[in-house]
């Protein structure tokens, strides 16, 4: 694993990088701990087949920053960590290269605490915890709190909420034209709340015709205000108010936000790194095309939310009411926006480093 500098922007003063490798099971992982200020580092573990270990490590840099400044946004009592496994999950995953990873994870004694991502599922967060007593995200049967989509997508639906009353004047969405990219388990429950709740107007897309008859199912007979489009090219080309990424990151590029086809007044959704490298120039550009964006780890915090939660033993009713107040935190981070006249991006950056600065915990000697 070689060109992993030190020096790289993504670094961003971590506390540490844990390189985890295993011959007889083929395991190469890096664990990144941004800050346990707050508390134990708490993210997700992803399984990517990367082009090379430098886009690895810098993937789990890149995340790990913004797991701290959700869980700091979210208030919860945690620093910011990511784990990445460097194969490909339809071809090397394996039970015993997924218990590697928890013994991995594991000599670390509780400083990194584990749950789902990209790749990774509850299932296989049940095995890792074979070997792991800090994972959650496992299934219910195996004490936890499953699948963290349904309070992930309403954290984002509480988002928008806000972004709306701050744009508009009024929380409400009925009536808004609302392109969402991505039916998965977080697209397709947005999706549902969008036109069950507001009675909104929704188009989707997703490459799974599964996700598809998922969503479907979900919504029931109420499917009037819904429109499946091909791509996410139709999506971002139709007259939108609100655009709500919710696949994987990078569909906020610098053509896009300056494209004069792209008319959404709002951009608020649960997908992680939507700005193109994480490039905050695109943020400034859509700012001055008016375009109000919600930074992606503000709304998104209600999965991590309820993986947390399941350390206490899960309530959903409680998790929940936590997941609300991400309408009243993106409330406070726009209106320092507009105050500071900066970003949403950047006013979200200096929230959460505030909230980070202010824990108690001390920093570990790595």
């Amino acid at each position: 694993m070689t060109g992993i500098p030190f020096d790289a922007p993504e670094f961003d003063d971590h506390e540490s990088v844990v390189v985890g490798s295993d011959p007889a099971t083929g395991l190469r992982a890096f664990v990144a701990i941004h800050s346990t200020n707050r508390g134990p580092a708490l993210g997700g573990c992803r399984m990517v087949a990367y082009p090379d270990g430098a886009s690895a490590y810098r993937d789990a840099l890149r995340l790990s920053q913004a797991m701290s400044y959700k869980n700091a946004l979210a208030d919860l009592p945690h620093g910011g960590g990511k784990a990445v496994i460097w194969a490909d999950p339809a071809r090397d995953k394996t039970p015993e290269l997924l218990r590697a990873m928890g013994s991995f994870i594991a000599s670390l004694s509780g400083r990194y605490v584990t749950a789902g991502d990209v790749g990774i599922a509850v299932e296989d967060l049940d095995v890792i915890g074979e070997t792991n007593p800090w994972t959650t995200g496992r299934s219910p049967e195996r004490g936890g709190a499953g699948d963290s989509g349904i309070l992930t997508a309403f954290g984002v639906w509480q988002g928008m909420r806000a972004a709306a009353e701050h744009r508009w004047g009024s929380p409400s969405l009925t009536g808004r034209t609302i392109g969402v990219i991505g039916a998965g388990k977080v697209g397709r429950r947005l999706a549902k709340h969008l036109i069950t709740e507001e009675d909104a107007r929704v188009l989707v897309t997703d490459p799974s015709a599964q996700a598809i008859d998922a969503l479907r199912e979900e919504l029931g007979g109420s499917i009037d205000n819904l429109e499946i489009v091909a791509d996410a090219a139709e999506v971002l080309a139709r007259p939108l108010d609100v655009l709500s990424p919710n696949a994987l990151g990078g569909i906020l590029t610098h053509e896009v936000a300056r494209d004069p086809a792209f008319t959404a007044a709002i951009v608020c959704g649960g997908a992680n790194n939507q700005l193109a490298a994480n490039d905050p120039a695109i943020a400034a550009a859509l700012a001055e095309r008016g375009v109000l964006y919600a930074p992606d780890y503000l709304v998104n915090c209600g999965g991590v939310v309820q993986v947390a939660d399941e350390l206490l033993g899960f309530d959903l009713d409680r998790a929940r009411a936590r997941v609300a107040g991400v309408f009243d935190t993106t409330r406070t981070v726009l209106d320092r926006a507009k105050a500071a006249q900066i970003t949403p991006l950047a006013a979200a950056a200096a929230e959460a480093r505030e909230r980070i600065a202010s824990g108690t915990r001390a920093r570990f000697a790595t």
